[in-house]
């Protein structure tokens, strides 16, 4: 397990952890959550042994093993593939051995251990991590030097996985990973054979892949069993009581404090007021929750332009000699709420340029609005603000006009207080700098707003008042993501980018995320599908009720297995557990809870399993 015990952490003056503990259970995935800023970051640092604690202590089992991605892969000659293979240390060194072992003894060791650790599968479990992770058969036997810095993240990433460290460190993986490459970590991280402590403000990562929520506030770290949504309920019990318990203690002291001030005087109830004295002297304070200031995000507001405000006709579109999309017909309305799908390298980034008007057509027509106004916000906008000016300086710079007073409420409306306004950009964290440019984008209160991965470094509470921003906007909204949260509660129609074409993707989010994780289903026999296919046979009435019933069978199967594993988490959560005296029980528990997180996958795919055999059944 990983034990932290009593830690303190100052840097600069400011203390960021204090007199904190908690034990996390060997085998869980644990989601580290709080604001930007808190020290989460720092916290991995300490874990990792690179930087030093002020007081306490962090201990780990002996011979555990760190993993975690701390910068890109370097651009070198070496493949895809073999940097990957590389980051099993024990096994390049067990084979390189074997080339030169001669002690009989020696080689069968070396051949038992490459046995146990499945050395002869690493090249095709690694090809699958790079697979997954949205690098094709042909990319990964290209050297990483051919790839840009976001892509050798994922590289990075990959190496780290195929290790397979006994605690696994990530730092918000999905900020360079796409839609897809975010849906198969997801997936990959549920079946990790070893403890996960992974930061990330993705709200449906941390709801499908971790066990357990490790929230850092106010320089402490709780613990709290279950998925994120869950937290959040148990959080705000825990809130409301507080604040209860704190508005009840501050009734009983004001009237403590009434019978003193009446009484103190009066030689009868001496003893009485003094009694009330010393209850005051040893009452412990209860502080209710201070509420954390509201983050936002304040859209000014387009006039409204006739419909459609652009439309397309047999367009293609690509650079230089090469067109990446072709016959597009696509109509935009002030009203849509578009989100783009699809595969990395499909499109999606050259057809957000064409409708900004960063790309021209190179054939088809193109009709846009006379008074159009495109707001475009990229990731790489973030990287080009300017480091050693303020934010201020830059509203400036467009608006020199407005003055300070206007442009100050102006980055008050995107959550850049004061302080933030005057400091140069370089000394803001990502959150911040995200904002800026998410403002500069705005600025003219554009018609249209093209997003792509605006949620990258935002925090889950800034996520969250993104999303609220852009329900009341009142422009059209093109959005690029891995944030399924964010997708599904802003984009009410979907776009599939996919073979040079963009059409309607009629299904919803859901039903998208399942044919990602299950690409074997979309591959069809080409000769087979141009047969015509026989009628389906109708099913009749009992059928589907027995259909339904199994669905909701298996369902409650999957519900009371996810009863017994909070139960189990919770029991696993006690400190007391962990004493020496107590090993036996631990690993008692500990084999329990394994078994009931198989039995959940058999009973999930079970469940998944019925899905499909009613949703076969109810399809024409």
């Amino acid at each position: 397990m990983l034990r932290i015990s009593d830690i303190t952490y100052s840097v600069e003056g400011r203390t960021l952890l204090e007199n904190t503990s908690v034990v996390i259970p060997t085998g869980h995935k644990v989601g580290l959550v709080g604001r930007n800023g808190t020290g989460k970051t720092t916290l991995f640092r300490i874990i990792r042994g690179e930087m030093v604690l002020d007081t306490g202590d962090i201990s780990l089992p002996k011979g555990w093993k760190i993993g975690g991605v701390s910068q890109e892969v370097p651009g070198n000659e070496v493949s895809l593939i073999d940097t990957v293979l590389a980051a099993d240390t024990e096994r390049v060194a067990l084979l390189a051995e074997a080339e030169t072992a001669t002690d009989p003894g020696r080689i069968a060791d070396i051949q038992t251990r490459l046995a146990d650790i499945d050395a002869w599968s690493a090249e095709a479990r690694a090809s699958a991590i790079l697979k997954g992770l949205g690098f094709t058969a042909d990319e990964q036997l290209q050297p990483c030097s051919a790839f840009s810095g976001g892509w050798r993240m994922r590289v990075a990433l990959a190496a780290v996985l195929f290790s397979e460290p006994d605690l696994l460190l990530l730092d918000e993986p999905t900020n360079y990973l796409d839609l897809e490459g975010a849906l198969w970590l997801e997936a990959y991280l549920v079946k990790y054979p070893h403890t996960v402590l992974i930061v990330s403000h993705d709200r449906e990562l941390l709801n499908r892949s971790v066990g357990g929520i490790l929230h850092l506030e106010d320089k402490t770290l709780t613990y709290y069993t279950g998925n994120y949504d869950f937290f959040v309920k148990q959080r705000a019990e825990k809130r409301a009581l507080l604040t209860a318990a704190a508005k009840k203690q501050e009734a009983k002291r004001a009237h403590l404090e009434a019978f003193v001030t009446r009484f103190k005087a009066k030689a009868s109830k001496a003893k009485q007021a003094q009694s009330r004295v010393k209850m005051l002297e040893k009452m412990e304070t209860i502080r209710a929750p201070e509420d954390a200031a509201r983050t936002v995000f304040t859209f000014p507001k387009p006039e409204e332009l006739s419909p459609p405000i652009i439309a397309t006709e047999g367009v293609a579109v690509g650079y230089d000699d090469t067109i990446v999309l072709d016959k597009l017909d696509l109509r935009i309305d002030q009203d849509d709420r578009i989100a783009l799908l699809g595969r990395n390298g499909e499109g999606k980034s050259t057809l957000s340029k064409l409708l900004s008007g960063r790309l021209d057509k190179k054939g088809g027509k193109f009709a846009a609005s006379s008074k159009l106004r495109i707001g475009f916000f990229a990731q790489h906008q973030v990287d080009e603000l300017r480091v050693d000016e303020t934010p201020l300086d830059h509203l400036f710079r467009e608006r020199a006009h407005e003055g300070g007073p206007k442009l100050r409420a102006r980055l008050a409306g995107f959550g850049l207080g004061v302080d933030q306004a005057e400091t140069p950009v370089g000394r803001l964290s990502g959150g911040q700098k995200a904002r800026l440019s998410l403002l500069l984008a705005t600025l003219d209160a554009p018609h249209l707003l093209i997003l792509d991965e605006p949620t990258n470094h935002l925090d889950i509470e800034s996520r969250e008042a993104l999303v609220e921003a852009l329900t009341r906007y009142s422009g059209a909204v093109i959005l690029v993501s891995h944030d399924m949260h964010l997708l599904s509660l802003v984009a009410d129609r979907l776009w599939l980018v996919k073979d040079g074409r963009v059409k309607p993707y009629d299904d919803d989010l859901q039903a998208y995320r399942r044919m990602l994780l299950t690409p074997d289903t979309r591959k069809q026999d080409k000769t087979k599908a141009a047969k015509p296919k026989p009628e389906k046979p109708k099913i009749t009435r009992d059928q589907r009720l027995a259909l339904k019933a199994e669905v909701r069978k298996c369902e409650d199967r999957v519900n009371k297995i996810n009863d017994m594993a909070d139960k189990l988490s919770k029991k696993l959560a006690d400190p007391a557990l962990y004493e020496d005296n107590r090993v036996g029980e631990l690993e008692t528990w500990n084999r329990k809870y394994a078994e009931v997180r198989e039995a959940m996958e058999k009973a999930e795919s079970l469940w998944m399993a019925a899905l499909e055999k009613l949703e076969k059944a109810d399809s024409p």
